[in-house]
Formats: C-alpha cells, structure tokens, sequence
C-alpha cells in the first residue's frame, strides 16, 4: 500500500553570505544548508527538512515500546 503523505509549511530564512546562499527553517531548530543560487538554498533546504522529520518520527517511534505507544495527531494554531 502506498503511503499518503501530507503537506507541511514552515518558514524559510534566506541570508547571503559572500557566494552563498544560507537557508534555515525558522520553527525547527538544526535545519540548516546553503547554495550557490535561490533555487539551489530551496532545494537543499528541502531536503533537510525532509529528512530531519523522517529521522525525528523514527526516533521518537523507537524510544517508545510498541506495547505501550500512542500515537495521534495534535493541531495547533500559531500566530506571530
């Protein structure tokens, strides 16, 4: 079965820095990259941001007994 994914949006943070392009998401401390190009930051920054959320769930999931494990959703609004 495949597997449904939903979409997210953080915030983005853009700052030159001499030839590169550093990029950071504002809400999750540690996603961090660069590029040489807009493009380039974007895609890296997406990437990291894939893969530490990935890595988080999995973690998070074997920290856990699976006997004693529950799982839900939470939704919170967050204002500036």
């Amino acid at each position: 079965m495949k597997r449904v994914t939903k979409p997210y949006e953080f915030t983005a943070l853009y700052e030159r820095r001499g030839k590169w392009i550093i990029a950071t998401v504002a809400e999750i401390p540690g996603v961090n990259t660069q590029g040489r190009t807009m493009p380039e930051a974007r895609a890296n920054l997406q990437d990291a941001l894939r893969l530490i959320l990935e890595c988080n769930r999995r973690l998070a999931e074997e920290t856990f007994r699976p006997e004693e494990l529950i799982k839900e959703r939470v939704r919170v609004a967050v204002g500036r």
